[in-house]
């Protein structure tokens, strides 16, 4: 009964085409044929391109036309995947599993390491593609690019390094001598990757090579208003995995809506499902998914904190509250939506703050100057007004923003609200759009308590100098968030650190330390190499 749920939930509206002949758009008003984005080519995109990859392209489904956020021109058209296509890209990785997990760890390495340095060679076009038909500033996507980089590099050096420990066998209270136990960490075959649209470069390259290493196939299915990013991502590692003659299913890719993503959650031959999305069409993923008792990784909102208290260092303050609240328009999953000021610097930061976003450059995310771009959608730009209504209506005022920008695309003004009480509706809902909340508090304890009492659990930051407050907020009565900081925002993490939160984040984590065990299953394995038989228990039977 759920399922049709979520297929509404998964859709995302994307404008239709309906056969390339057919094509609603005379191909001179995509941008992809304007010499200033002739760079476009460099990443094997043109006009119409194939959106299925399994070691060939293809792609006969619908056709979908990606569009510039900044001007809500087209850029190009995608061909998805038909069901018979993703049924026979799903066969072609299983076969190519069994190329791949017999390839040595270390092999599997390099090949990782050759698909970092391919995207290092391709990092300005690649990232000036993710500004074009994502939105965020040329910078953020430039930086994207170079976290899957990064992310390849980590993994080469951990495909050395995974095994598990040789333990000492014993049975009840005496060694069981002739006896080894080991624990054996083994891939989980196919990993499918469902990714979103405001990353839709890191988060695939994080789970991407940590799955490689350890052994796994991948199946991707990229946002469908990203489409573009998908095909010329994976473009790249297909040229590695091609010179490495070996099969070109081991990364395949489909485009596609609902259909394909309820298709990855159901069907037992996923290892692993990856999703990263919404809280609330990430609960139907999980229902589909332990449904076939499926193992899952979950990465889903956040409604992330900043706590000011009044020792800290304001300097440190203002810019990381305005970096973290208007970076990528509001559209990261660590964006801080809550800033929590004890009342003693309360007014001070609300006024360094409210000059600040007024400084913010504003303008073509490609621009290399510009510092904030458009919203994605027109559909996320009307989610804006009903948030800056629905705080208005509790409660909330204005201090500054909350309007849409008289410019072609999906701008609006970054905007601040105060004086909504900490557990207002609209302070509990993630909008994905940059509105910050502004809270007043007294104590520590009611900081602490305001900043868990939502039901996501990504990021949180504090700021102060107490050493003993720090240490608080890092124990057990503190922070109940996968990401606690001092002194830093909320937003921004490094590879090495596991990412991920708790509770309606989803408990996922992916990247660094010892995520790579969500991609691997684990045997306990005793080993008899002996002549003797000792029973568990010291049961004998004589």
């Amino acid at each position: 009964m759920w399922i049709p749920r979520v297929a509404r939930l998964l859709a995302v509206r994307v404008k239709q085409t309906p056969s390339v002949g057919a094509a609603a758009l005379n191909m001179s008003t995509l941008l992809v044929n304007r010499p200033q984005y002739s760079w476009l080519t460099e990443l094997g995109l043109s006009e119409d391109n194939d959106g299925v990859y399994n070691g060939s392209w293809g792609g006969q489904g619908q056709v979908v036309t990606s569009y510039c956020p900044a001007n809500n021109e087209p850029i190009a058209r995608v061909r998805q995947a038909t069901m018979a296509e993703y049924e026979e890209t799903v066969q072609k990785a299983q076969d190519a599993w069994k190329v791949w997990a017999d390839v040595p760890a270390p092999k599997r390495g390099e090949v990782v390491r050759q698909i970092g340095d391919a995207l290092r060679g391709k990092i300005k076009a690649l990232g000036s593609l993710v500004s074009l038909e994502m939105g965020k500033i040329y910078v953020e996507g430039v930086g994207e690019v170079q976290e899957y980089v990064d992310v390849c590099d980590y993994a080469v050096g951990l495909s050395r390094m995974i095994g598990g420990p040789i333990l000492p066998s014993e049975s009840e209270f005496r060694l069981r001598p002739g006896h080894a136990l080991i624990e054996q960490w083994n891939p989980v075959g196919l990993v499918g990757i469902i990714t979103a649209f405001n990353f839709p470069v890191a988060v695939y390259g994080w789970n991407n090579a940590i799955a490689l290493i350890c052994g796994n196939v991948c199946l991707w299915k990229g946002a469908p208003t990203t489409p573009l990013t998908s095909v010329a991502v994976t473009r790249i590692v297909a040229e590695v995995l091609e010179r490495n003659h070996l099969p070109g299913a081991i990364c395949s890719m489909t485009c596609g809506g609902a259909d394909i993503g309820i298709h990855l959650n159901l069907f037992s031959f996923v290892g692993l499902l990856s999703f990263t999305g919404s809280t609330q069409v990430g609960k139907q993923v999980a229902m589909m998914v332990q449904e076939r008792f499926g193992r899952q990784l979950l990465e889903l909102g956040g409604n992330n904190a900043i706590i000011v208290f009044e020792d800290a260092d304001l300097n440190l303050v203002v810019p990381s509250a305005v970096f973290a609240s208007v970076g990528t328009a509001g559209q990261r999953c660590t964006t801080t939506r809550r800033l929590m000021l004890h009342e003693s610097v309360h007014d001070d930061v609300v006024e360094r703050i409210a000059k600040a976003y007024k400084q913010i450059r504003i303008g073509d995310p490609w621009d290399p100057s510009t510092l904030y771009g458009p919203l994605h959608t027109k559909q996320a730009v009307q989610q804006y007004l009903a948030a800056i209504e629905q705080a208005k209506q509790q409660g909330g005022t204005l201090v500054c923003g909350g309007k849409i920008m008289d410019r072609p695309g999906n701008y609006v003004e970054p905007t601040i609200i105060t004086g909504l009480p900490h557990d207002a509706p609209i302070v509990h809902t993630e909008t994905f759009v940059p509105i910050l909340y502004v809270l007043k508090f007294k104590t520590e304890d009611e900081a602490f308590a305001w900043n868990n009492e939502v039901k996501q659990g990504l990021s949180s930051s504090i700021f102060t100098k107490d050493m003993g407050r720090v240490f608080r907020w890092l124990g057990p009565k503190g922070s109940d968030c996968g990401i606690v900081n001092v002194n830093i925002p909320t937003s921004g993490a490094e590879i090495g650190g596991a990412f991920g939160g708790e509770k309606h984040t989803g408990g996922g984590r992916e990247s660094g330390s010892d995520s790579w065990k969500q991609y691997m299953r684990r045997s306990t394995c005793t080993i008899n190499y002996s002549k003797d038989l000792p029973l568990a228990q010291g049961i004998k039977f004589e």
